[in-house]
């Protein structure tokens, strides 16, 4: 693995709580910077594992940009009720890594932290959640949207829409992750 992935993947760390009544340390699990996770999705602590996994080059990053997917109520002009997402863990984390590694080799100064959701998610839940930091906010942007178009595109993620009356798999990954044309589609839409 590259030194993208530099800082803690996963493990523990010590945390302060800062109330009004008192200062209590804890210990807590930390995400990894790429995940497949059945837990509720938190952008704030997952920018956090970001910048702490940057560590001392924190202070040259000028930017952070989040993106967060949520379930929506209606698809197709059908009333959505819920969705379920199923994925292939191991291949989907070998296909974030892949994605992280595509944006290091274009975008050097880029960081990324990748997690999405797998099973039943109710309307308004983060599927999904990226956050991106750079020295430059152009650099910031386009790598938040590099990294959801290419998860769109080739992560064996699958989705299941839930509506009055049935439900349907949606058509999800259909690029070869090695398809250069694909990869070049992904780099137009995140540069638009």
């Amino acid at each position: 693995m590259s030194d993208f992935f530099t800082g803690p993947k996963s493990g523990r760390i010590e945390t302060s709580v800062v109330s009004c009544f008192s200062r209590t340390s804890y210990t807590e699990p930390v995400p990894s910077l790429l995940a497949i996770t059945s837990e509720p999705l938190d952008l704030e602590r997952i920018a956090a594992v970001l910048a702490a996994s940057v560590g001392a080059d924190a202070g040259a990053d000028g930017a952070v940009v989040t993106f967060l997917g949520l379930v929506r109520n209606h698809n197709q002009a059908r009333s959505v009720r819920y969705l379920e997402y199923e994925a292939y863990e191991p291949l989907a984390l070998k296909t974030f890594e892949r994605i992280a590694t595509e944006i290091r080799e274009r975008w050097p100064s880029a960081r990324l932290a990748l997690h999405h959701r797998v099973g039943r998610l109710e309307i308004g839940e983060a599927s999904v959640a990226i956050a991106a930091r750079s020295p430059h906010r152009a650099d910031a942007y386009v790598t938040c949207r590099y990294a959801i178009e290419r998860v769109k595109q080739i992560a064996p993620i699958w989705k299941r829409e839930f509506f009055d009356g049935g439900d349907v798999w949606i058509e999800g990954a259909t690029a070869d992750p090695d398809d250069e044309r694909a990869r070049a589609e992904a780099e137009r839409a995140a540069c638009a």
